[in-house]
Protein backbone atom coordinates (compact mmCIF):
# COMPACT_ATOMS: atom_id res chain seq x y z
CA UNK A 1 0.00 0.00 0.00
CA UNK A 2 1.29 3.45 -0.83
CA UNK A 3 1.79 5.79 2.11
CA UNK A 4 -0.10 9.07 2.26
CA UNK A 5 3.21 10.87 1.52
CA UNK A 6 3.59 8.91 -1.74
CA UNK A 7 0.04 9.76 -2.74
CA UNK A 8 0.65 13.43 -2.07
CA UNK A 9 3.78 13.51 -4.22
CA UNK A 10 2.03 11.69 -7.05
CA UNK A 11 -0.95 14.02 -7.13
CA UNK A 12 1.03 17.26 -7.22
CA UNK A 13 2.28 16.74 -10.76
CA UNK A 14 -1.09 17.56 -12.28
CA UNK A 15 -2.62 21.05 -12.43
CA UNK A 16 -4.97 22.05 -9.65
CA UNK A 17 -8.38 21.66 -11.22
CA UNK A 18 -10.44 19.80 -8.62
CA UNK A 19 -10.93 19.37 -4.89
CA UNK A 20 -9.13 16.02 -5.02
CA UNK A 21 -6.04 17.72 -6.39
CA UNK A 22 -6.38 20.55 -3.89
CA UNK A 23 -6.18 18.16 -0.96
CA UNK A 24 -2.75 17.03 -2.06
CA UNK A 25 -1.19 20.32 -3.11
CA UNK A 26 1.70 20.58 -0.66
CA UNK A 27 3.51 17.35 -1.31
CA UNK A 28 6.23 18.46 -3.72
CA UNK A 29 9.82 19.47 -3.17
CA UNK A 30 13.40 19.94 -4.50
CA UNK A 31 17.00 20.40 -3.60
CA UNK A 32 17.06 23.92 -2.21
CA UNK A 33 19.96 26.25 -1.64
CA UNK A 34 20.02 29.64 0.01
CA UNK A 35 17.65 31.38 2.40
CA UNK A 36 15.75 34.48 1.30
CA UNK A 37 16.36 37.65 3.27
CA UNK A 38 13.22 39.82 3.22
CA UNK A 39 14.00 43.52 3.17
CA UNK A 40 10.62 44.91 4.19
CA UNK A 41 10.42 46.23 7.75
CA UNK A 42 7.20 45.23 9.50
CA UNK A 43 6.28 46.50 12.94
CA UNK A 44 5.87 43.84 15.62
CA UNK A 45 2.65 43.54 17.56
CA UNK A 46 -0.32 41.38 18.43
CA UNK A 47 -2.77 40.36 15.70
CA UNK A 48 -6.42 41.20 15.96
CA UNK A 49 -8.93 38.82 17.47
CA UNK A 50 -10.21 37.84 14.02
CA UNK A 51 -10.38 34.21 12.96
CA UNK A 52 -7.37 32.77 11.17
CA UNK A 53 -9.19 32.65 7.84
CA UNK A 54 -9.54 36.44 7.98
CA UNK A 55 -5.80 36.82 8.63
CA UNK A 56 -4.65 34.50 5.83
CA UNK A 57 -2.87 36.00 2.84
CA UNK A 58 -4.96 36.36 -0.32
CA UNK A 59 -4.24 34.12 -3.35
CA UNK A 60 -3.87 37.33 -5.37
CA UNK A 61 -0.79 38.20 -3.28
CA UNK A 62 1.16 35.26 -4.75
CA UNK A 63 3.32 35.89 -7.84
CA UNK A 64 1.32 35.27 -11.01
CA UNK A 65 3.14 32.06 -11.94
CA UNK A 66 2.06 30.47 -8.64
CA UNK A 67 -1.58 29.53 -9.12
CA UNK A 68 -2.81 29.97 -5.55
CA UNK A 69 -5.85 28.77 -3.64
CA UNK A 70 -6.95 28.66 -0.02
CA UNK A 71 -7.08 25.02 1.04
CA UNK A 72 -10.47 23.76 2.24
CA UNK A 73 -10.49 22.70 5.89
CA UNK A 74 -10.53 18.99 5.07
CA UNK A 75 -7.29 19.34 3.08
CA UNK A 76 -5.26 21.10 5.76
CA UNK A 77 -4.73 18.00 7.91
CA UNK A 78 -3.01 16.31 4.95
CA UNK A 79 -1.03 19.28 3.64
CA UNK A 80 0.25 20.82 6.87
CA UNK A 81 2.12 17.75 8.22
CA UNK A 82 3.96 17.42 4.91
CA UNK A 83 5.71 20.71 5.69
CA UNK A 84 7.43 19.01 8.63
CA UNK A 85 8.20 15.74 6.83
CA UNK A 86 6.15 13.84 9.42
CA UNK A 87 2.66 12.64 8.36
CA UNK A 88 -0.05 12.35 10.99
CA UNK A 89 0.27 9.08 12.89
CA UNK A 90 3.84 8.42 11.76
CA UNK A 91 6.47 7.17 14.21
CA UNK A 92 9.48 9.40 14.86
CA UNK A 93 12.83 8.25 16.19
CA UNK A 94 13.90 9.77 18.56
CA UNK A 95 10.34 10.05 19.84
CA UNK A 96 10.88 13.41 21.54
CA UNK A 97 11.74 14.90 18.14
CA UNK A 98 8.18 14.57 16.85
CA UNK A 99 6.60 17.88 15.76
CA UNK A 100 4.55 19.66 18.44
CA UNK A 101 0.88 18.73 18.61
CA UNK A 102 -1.19 20.81 16.22
CA UNK A 103 -4.91 21.49 15.85
CA UNK A 104 -5.86 21.19 12.18
CA UNK A 105 -9.36 22.59 12.44
CA UNK A 106 -10.12 26.04 10.99
CA UNK A 107 -9.62 27.73 14.37
CA UNK A 108 -6.15 26.17 14.69
CA UNK A 109 -4.61 26.01 11.21
CA UNK A 110 -5.37 27.56 7.83
CA UNK A 111 -3.34 27.36 4.62
CA UNK A 112 -2.97 28.86 1.16
CA UNK A 113 -0.85 27.14 -1.50
CA UNK A 114 0.51 28.48 -4.76
CA UNK A 115 1.68 26.01 -7.43
CA UNK A 116 4.06 26.67 -10.31
CA UNK A 117 3.04 23.81 -12.60
CA UNK A 118 5.97 24.38 -14.95
CA UNK A 119 8.56 23.56 -12.28
CA UNK A 120 6.27 21.52 -10.01
CA UNK A 121 7.19 23.79 -7.11
CA UNK A 122 4.93 25.24 -4.44
CA UNK A 123 4.86 28.02 -1.90
CA UNK A 124 2.68 27.22 1.11
CA UNK A 125 1.53 29.78 3.67
CA UNK A 126 0.35 28.40 7.00
CA UNK A 127 -1.19 30.28 9.93
CA UNK A 128 -1.51 28.56 13.29
CA UNK A 129 -2.72 29.61 16.72
CA UNK A 130 -0.18 28.78 19.40
CA UNK A 131 0.91 29.93 22.84
CA UNK A 132 4.26 28.13 22.52
CA UNK A 133 7.30 30.41 22.07
CA UNK A 134 9.02 30.09 18.71
CA UNK A 135 12.37 29.59 20.42
CA UNK A 136 11.11 26.20 21.64
CA UNK A 137 10.83 25.08 18.02
CA UNK A 138 14.32 26.41 17.34
CA UNK A 139 15.70 24.51 20.33
CA UNK A 140 14.01 21.26 19.27
CA UNK A 141 15.34 21.66 15.72
CA UNK A 142 18.90 22.09 16.93
CA UNK A 143 18.57 18.99 19.12
CA UNK A 144 16.83 16.94 16.42
CA UNK A 145 18.90 17.67 13.35
CA UNK A 146 18.20 14.22 11.86
CA UNK A 147 15.30 11.90 12.61
CA UNK A 148 13.85 8.71 11.16
CA UNK A 149 10.15 8.70 10.26
CA UNK A 150 8.13 5.53 9.64
CA UNK A 151 4.71 5.86 8.01
CA UNK A 152 2.67 2.82 6.88
CA UNK A 153 5.86 0.78 6.73
CA UNK A 154 7.75 3.33 4.61
CA UNK A 155 10.84 4.86 6.19
CA UNK A 156 12.31 8.30 5.54
CA UNK A 157 15.08 10.43 6.97
CA UNK A 158 14.30 14.04 7.84
CA UNK A 159 17.20 16.46 8.23
CA UNK A 160 16.51 19.99 9.48
CA UNK A 161 18.83 22.89 10.24
CA UNK A 162 18.29 26.38 11.60
CA UNK A 163 19.27 29.15 9.18
CA UNK A 164 19.71 32.90 9.75
CA UNK A 165 16.36 34.31 10.79
CA UNK A 166 14.44 36.49 8.29
CA UNK A 167 14.91 40.18 9.18
CA UNK A 168 11.26 41.15 9.56
CA UNK A 169 10.02 42.84 12.70
CA UNK A 170 7.82 40.45 14.66
CA UNK A 171 7.76 39.01 18.16
CA UNK A 172 10.21 36.33 16.96
CA UNK A 173 11.45 34.89 13.66
CA UNK A 174 13.06 31.67 12.46
CA UNK A 175 14.25 30.11 9.20
CA UNK A 176 14.65 26.39 8.55
CA UNK A 177 16.08 24.26 5.76
CA UNK A 178 14.65 20.73 5.69
CA UNK A 179 15.38 17.68 3.54
CA UNK A 180 13.31 14.48 3.47
CA UNK A 181 14.82 11.40 1.84
CA UNK A 182 12.64 8.35 1.28
CA UNK A 183 12.36 5.27 -0.91
CA UNK A 184 14.90 2.61 -1.77
CA UNK A 185 18.16 3.00 -3.67
CA UNK A 186 16.50 2.45 -7.06
CA UNK A 187 13.53 4.72 -6.37
CA UNK A 188 14.77 7.36 -3.96
CA UNK A 189 12.86 10.62 -3.54
CA UNK A 190 14.42 13.76 -2.07
CA UNK A 191 12.12 16.45 -0.71
CA UNK A 192 13.77 19.71 0.31
CA UNK A 193 12.31 22.97 1.49
CA UNK A 194 13.04 26.37 2.97
CA UNK A 195 10.65 27.71 5.60
CA UNK A 196 10.42 31.27 6.94
CA UNK A 197 8.52 31.75 10.21
CA UNK A 198 7.34 34.78 12.17
CA UNK A 199 5.47 34.88 15.49
CA UNK A 200 2.95 37.72 15.83
CA UNK A 201 1.11 37.51 19.11
CA UNK A 202 -0.52 34.08 19.24
CA UNK A 203 -0.40 33.65 15.44
CA UNK A 204 2.52 31.84 13.81
CA UNK A 205 3.08 32.70 10.15
CA UNK A 206 5.04 30.21 8.03
CA UNK A 207 5.92 30.33 4.33
CA UNK A 208 7.57 27.28 2.73
CA UNK A 209 9.07 26.77 -0.71
CA UNK A 210 9.20 23.15 -1.96
CA UNK A 211 9.98 21.48 -5.30
CA UNK A 212 11.42 18.38 -6.95
CA UNK A 213 14.67 18.22 -8.89
CA UNK A 214 17.82 20.32 -8.69
CA UNK A 215 16.27 23.75 -9.10
CA UNK A 216 17.26 26.42 -6.60
CA UNK A 217 14.65 27.82 -4.27
CA UNK A 218 12.66 30.73 -5.67
CA UNK A 219 13.79 33.00 -2.84
CA UNK A 220 12.41 36.15 -4.41
CA UNK A 221 8.89 34.74 -4.61
CA UNK A 222 9.16 33.20 -1.13
CA UNK A 223 10.29 36.56 0.29
CA UNK A 224 7.37 38.32 -1.42
CA UNK A 225 4.73 35.90 -0.16
CA UNK A 226 6.16 35.71 3.37
CA UNK A 227 6.27 39.48 3.67
CA UNK A 228 2.68 39.80 2.42
CA UNK A 229 1.53 37.09 4.84
CA UNK A 230 3.14 38.78 7.85
CA UNK A 231 1.75 42.16 6.81
CA UNK A 232 -1.76 40.75 6.53
CA UNK A 233 -1.59 39.41 10.09
CA UNK A 234 -0.07 42.63 11.39
CA UNK A 235 -2.60 44.92 9.72
CA UNK A 236 -5.86 42.95 10.10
Amino acid sequence: MRSRRTAVRTAIVVPVVSLAAVTLLSGCSSTVSGVPQPSTTIAAGSPSGKGLSKLLVDPADFPARYEAIVLPAQAVSMAAPDLTGVPQGAEVDPADCAPPAQHYGPTGTVMAVGTDNASRSTISVELTRTDTPLDELAAQTKKCGEVTVTDSGAESTVTTEVMPAPPVRADDTLALRRTVKSGNESDKVTQSMVTLIAQVGDVRVSATFMSFGDAKADTVALDEVFTAAVQKVQNS
